[in-house]
C-alpha cells in the first residue's frame, strides 16, 4: 500500500490556528503581567498598557465619561485579547516560510511586536509614552511578557497546524 502524503493545510486553516494561538497565549502573558505590576515599585505602579491604550481610544471616541473603572478594564481586557489574536493571525501569515523551531520564530515574532508598538505606532500615534521613556523595570515586565506571548503562540500555532 502506497503511504499517503499530508495535504498541504489550506492557509484559512492556517491563519484561523494562529489566530487561536494569539488568542490563548494572551492567557499567560496578562497573568504574568498583572502578577509582575504588583512586584513593581509603588510609583510604577500605574495602569497597563492595555489599560491605557484603552483608555486613551476611549477617551478620542469620546466615550470615556459612560464607563465606570469596571468597565474600562472589561474593554482593556477584549481589547488586549482582540489583540493578541489578530497578532496570531499576522503570526501565521508572516512566519509560515521561516524554518526556525516554533518557540525560537514566536520569541522574535514577539520581541518584534513590542518593539513595533512599543518604540513605533503607539507613541507616534500618541497612546502611550515610548518604551526609551518608561521605567527599566516596566520595560523589563513587558518584553518579557512579549517573550510568553511569542513563545507561546509559536508553539500553539505548531501544535494547531499538525492537528488541523
Amino acid at each position: 500500500m502506497a503511504s499517503q502524503q499530508a495535504k498541504p493545510m489550506p492557509a484559512s486553516l492556517q491563519l484561523f490556528g494562529g489566530t487561536i494561538a494569539g488568542l490563548v497565549a494572551t492567557i499567560p502573558m496578562t497573568i504574568f503581567m498583572l502578577i509582575m505590576h504588583r512586584i513593581l515599585p509603588k510609583w510604577q505602579r500605574y495602569a497597563l498598557p492595555p489599560e491605557e491604550i484603552t483608555k486613551e481610544m476611549a477617551e478620542r471616541v469620546e466615550v470615556r465619561q459612560y464607563m465606570d473603572k469596571q468597565q474600562l478594564l472589561g474593554a482593556s481586557l477584549v481589547s488586549h485579547f482582540g489583540y493578541g489574536a489578530t497578532m496570531g493571525t499576522l503570526y501565521a501569515t508572516l512566519t509560515r516560510r521561516i524554518a526556525l523551531p516554533p518557540a525560537f520564530k514566536g520569541i522574535l515574532f514577539g520581541l518584534i511586536i513590542w518593539a513595533f508598538g512599543y518604540l513605533g505606532w503607539l507613541p507616534l500615534a500618541g497612546f502611550s509614552e515610548a518604551a526609551t521613556r518608561e521605567p527599566m523595570r516596566r520595560n523589563v515586565l513587558m518584553i518579557a511578557a512579549h517573550i510568553i506571548w511569542g513563545s507561546a503562540t509559536g508553539l500553539l500555532a505548531d501544535v494547531l497546524r499538525r492537528w488541523m
